[in-house]
């Protein structure tokens, strides 16, 4: 299959690219990212994916939901997955779309490759939108979203990563990564009550040698294997090829959005109304 290389759209900045290599075959990696009741278990992006057309190897087309403790944002998207490529790889396009108001992604598109190594398989995604929410969105959207959705997108890939290799569950690596973020959040509090009983209390040598001891363990010690990280992943595409969308994109239909809906409080919306 050819490559096509998109150019960038009006209000967008570069793509966002992640890349992780995992130890398991194909289609188990497959099955875990392109099964819609799985995928949302360890993608950060997705609350749930909802199946809502075609099939016999041509695209699909989902409404996806993504849950904010006090709003639901739904989109729809198509997708077109080639599982069996004559070079041994496999591919999977994607375009998705939204009309929610709050939403920060606007229309979009992006990739999936899957590489087979001598170890297992290269997973790499590239991906790229119009900022949402207006003239707020554009602002924030280089500074905040995008650096927030490489990070979630990366460390969604480590719990796969790990579900595949090991058969570790995505909520018992989320509860791990929490348990680690308590962790040394708690090494940090620490030594900011050390450091500050140093400067207002006696044993200043030691107070502040034990401060210093508890923030360079909490920056320093690596987590435990079975913990999730975003640090794991690679995040520039190591060769032009890897950064290029595979050539079915530009064929692949866009999706309709779903109706806007008026927030909560505004005209023809009762607050509080559903």
């Amino acid at each position: 299959m050819g490559e096509h290389q998109s150019g960038k759209s009006p209000g967008t900045r570069g793509q966002i690219y992640v890349e992780i290599g995992i130890r398991t075959s194909m289609d188990r990696l497959w099955t875990l990212s392109q099964d819609p009741d799985l995928h949302p278990r360890w993608d950060l992006r997705f609350s749930r994916i909802i199946p809502t057309g075609g099939d016999d190897g041509g695209p699909v087309s989902f409404r996806y939901e993504f849950r904010l403790p006090f709003h639901t944002i739904k989109g729809t998207g198509t997708s077109l997955g080639h599982r069996f490529r004559a070079d041994g790889q496999a591919t999977s396009v994607l375009k998705f779309a939204t009309a929610d108001a709050l939403s920060p992604i606007g229309p979009g598109s992006g990739y999936w490759r899957y590489i087979p190594t001598a170890g297992g398989v290269r997973f790499i995604t590239g991906y790229n939108y119009r900022p949402g929410m207006g003239v707020l969105g554009k602002m924030m959207d280089g500074r905040v979203i995008r650096p927030a959705l490489g990070w979630a997108t990366a460390i969604s890939f480590d719990r796969l990563r790990l579900w595949a290799e090991s058969d570790i569950d995505p909520r018992d690596s989320r509860n791990r990564w929490i348990i680690d973020a308590a962790a040394r959040s708690g090494g940090f509090i620490a030594s900011a009550l050390l450091l500050r009983r140093a400067f207002t209390g006696q044993h200043a040598a030691g107070a502040t040698a034990l401060a210093v001891t508890a923030a360079l363990a909490s920056w320093i010690l690596p987590p435990h294997r079975t913990v999730p990280r975003a640090g794991r992943c690679l995040r520039q595409t190591p060769d032009p090829r890897s950064g290029r969308a595979p050539s079915a994109l530009a064929a692949l239909p866009s999706p309709p959005s779903l109706p806007s809906l008026p927030l909560p409080g505004s005209e023809g919306q009762p607050a509080g109304g559903k």
